[in-house]
């Protein structure tokens, strides 16, 4: 490339614009030649972006493209007339650069003169009020000018409700679906504040929620069950705590009265020779920091929000591993080297992303469970007298699909200017197939009704198949029994996708090296969840394997046999490793806010066990209580 001539690379690169070129051709019709323009490689790539509709091609067109600031503004978005103006040497794009709690101290600090005053008090009252009201909801980390999309869904509720809180509202009923998604316990009681002060302002408040904080603090709680799928959806319990905790069909009242509990391990794993360290991290806030992640264990990443947790992992780690395992051109965060890379053959980033974006896919066909389905009912008699092979039973290929949805079940309506909606399909009633391949049964059932049985009935149904029997189980270990064979991936929640993957890599041949990165697996799980949750990230290290959360829950951290907590704060005051090791180790660290929150939990365990010890010299004995 460094030999070819300057215009000649600008040619190949950015087209030929208006000038043609005469272009000779050949095929099997004959040969010929035309004239015609040179796209140019950037612009085909940017059209092929702009032009695509999948998210795989996407994601493959974005290697090749990175963001840089505008020349003229400095990535500022505004002209030189606008940064002219200044208040207190600050223009308002450098105001906008820093984080709420910066912020709320500059205008605190901020000093006028009588005339200045007068113009901007009012001005100054509502910039601090609101301000304030950011930080109240525990986003004091964040930057002014961040920009949206870059924002969780936890970040984004938080904010609106901020604005709700400044509004003064009388009357409202608001709504809200998880706002503990991703908060520090530390933040998390400030969140409880806001809404308990919403209440008191004359409002219905209405929450989502599995956090047990904030069930603690409810006025009333009405929990559902008595379990998930088509074996929830009725009322349980309802009333204030103590009678959620008093009801025994109530599984939520069994954990919040300590009936059940999660565990605390009898033991732990002890750290060997094999360390993947991350050398002189410092992007984002990250102050140059060496993280060692020992290999063979159950490692949790901790710290108040914005400490600087997923700019380790998410964005200098992960990328990195993934670059070397899969030759991926992905963007690593600032650090100096990683080393130990040789003591792990590959990386599973399992995260709650969709496990498909269309109806067609479903947790039959991703964990490769419908293989040995389609299988079994091409060796019945009825399929070998008509001739049917193991595609006849698939919805994705011609043949033995419904031809009128091509094997949707469902057909898709443009709107045009609303969402896209899905009816089922008149011909086939949702069933995908035609009839000549619905009239192959196994033990009575077609293919099917076997696609709409759940976990639960499948694993009884399949009793005598070893090789589905087995992947059935897996999803029954992650606690998805409720869930249908061929349920579409586009009505799964972010925790049953993620806990499907991990369904997927329990049916894998184990090489006892992995490393697995899961960012807060908890995400909308019931306690009763993330005890299962538990069990099978267990039995992946005891595998050998190395499972690496990022997570604020503290029956996940207790859980953890190695600990990296960062802090003290978020933002610029954050990025700093304030312990590691054990989570008995990390409570004796006063600066640590995860190991004083740990300290609390591990103490109020240990009172409900009837064993009131001290978490720094002693472990927990065997428990009398019922543990699941």
């Amino acid at each position: 490339w460094k030999h070819i001539p300057e215009i000649v690379q600008q040619l190949i690169l950015y087209g030929s614009g208006s000038k043609k070129f005469k272009v000779g051709w050949q095929n099997e019709r004959g040969k010929g030649e035309l004239m015609m323009r040179f796209e140019g490689v950037m612009n085909q790539l940017k059209r092929r972006f702009h032009e695509t509709t999948s998210d795989d091609m996407r994601r493959y067109y974005m290697q090749f493209i990175s963001d840089k600031a505008c020349p003229d503004c400095n990535g500022n978005k505004l002209k030189a007339a606008s940064l002219a103006v200044k208040v207190q040497d600050k223009s308002i794009a450098e105001i906008t650069a820093l984080s709420v709690s910066q912020a709320y101290d500059f205008f605190n600090k901020l000093k006028l003169s009588g005339n200045q005053l007068i113009i901007a008090a009012e001005v100054l009252k509502e910039i601090q009020a609101r301000l304030g009201f950011l930080m109240a909801v525990g986003l004091h980390y964040l930057c002014l000018d961040r920009r949206s999309p870059t924002l969780s869904g936890g970040e984004s509720q938080r904010i609106r409700l901020a604005s709700q809180i400044g509004s003064q509202l009388v009357g409202v009923m608001y709504i809200l679906d998880e706002p503990s998604i991703g908060l520090h316990q530390r933040d998390n009681a400030k969140l409880v504040s806001m809404l308990l002060q919403l209440r008191d302002l004359g409002n219905s408040v209405i929450v989502v929620e599995h956090d047990e904080d904030t069930m603690r603090s409810a006025d009333m709680i009405v929990d559902f069950g008595p379990r998930a799928g088509v074996y929830g959806g009725q009322i349980v319990a309802q009333g204030k705590l103590e009678d959620i905790k008093n009801n025994s069909e109530s599984l939520t009242g069994a954990y919040l009265s300590g009936r059940m509990s999660i565990p605390i391990p009898q033991k732990r794993m002890k750290p060997d020779a094999r360390v993947l360290s991350i050398m002189g991290a410092k992007h984002n806030n990250l102050k140059e920091i060496d993280a060692h992640i020992p290999l063979g264990m159950f490692v949790c990443i901790t710290g108040v929000s914005g400490s600087g947790k997923s700019s380790l992992i998410n964005q200098t780690l992960s990328p990195y591993l993934n670059n070397h395992f899969f030759r991926s051109n992905h963007k690593v965060g600032k650090c100096t080297e990683i080393r130990g890379v040789e003591h792990i053959d590959k990386v599973i980033n399992i995260d709650q992303q969709p496990i498909g974006r269309t109806p067609r896919s479903n947790p039959c066909t991703y964990i490769k469970l419908f293989d040995p389905i389609r299988n079994l009912f091409s060796e019945l008699p009825a399929s070998k007298m008509r001739g049917f092979k193991p595609g006849r039973f698939s919805f994705n290929v011609k043949g033995g699909r419904c031809e009128a949805c091509e094997g949707a079940g469902v057909r898709q309506i443009e709107m045009h200017f609303m969402a896209d909606i899905y009816v089922t399909c008149e011909v086939c009633k949702g069933k995908r197939y035609n009839n000549e391949t619905l009239n192959v049964r196994y033990k009575g059932k077609n293919i099917a009704e076997i696609l709409d049985m759940d976990v639960q009935e499948a694993v009884e149904f399949f009793d005598a198949i070893p090789s589905i029997k087995k992947k059935l189980k897996t999803l029954h270990e992650v606690g998805l029994d409720y869930i249908k064979l061929g349920q579409p991936s586009t009505t799964l929640s972010g925790g049953e996708a993620q806990r499907i993957k991990l369904s997927k890599e329990l049916s894998r041949p184990s090489t006892g090296n992995t490393l697995y990165l899961l960012d807060e697996p908890t995400t909308g799980l019931h306690f009763d969840d993330i005890n299962k949750l538990l069990k099978v990230l267990k039995k992946l290290v005891a595998m050998g394997n190395t499972v690496v959360v990022i997570e604020h829950n503290l029956d996940v951290i207790k859980s953890a046999d190695w600990i990296i907590d960062l802090g003290p704060e978020g933002g610029d005051e954050g990025g700093r490793i304030l312990a590691e090791g054990s989570p008995e180790k990390i409570m004796e660290i006063k600066e640590s806010a995860t190991g004083q929150f740990l300290k609390v939990h591990y103490e109020r365990e240990m009172l409900a066990l009837g064993e009131p010890i001290s978490p720094k010299n002693s472990k927990p004995k065997k428990s009398r209580k019922k543990k699941v």
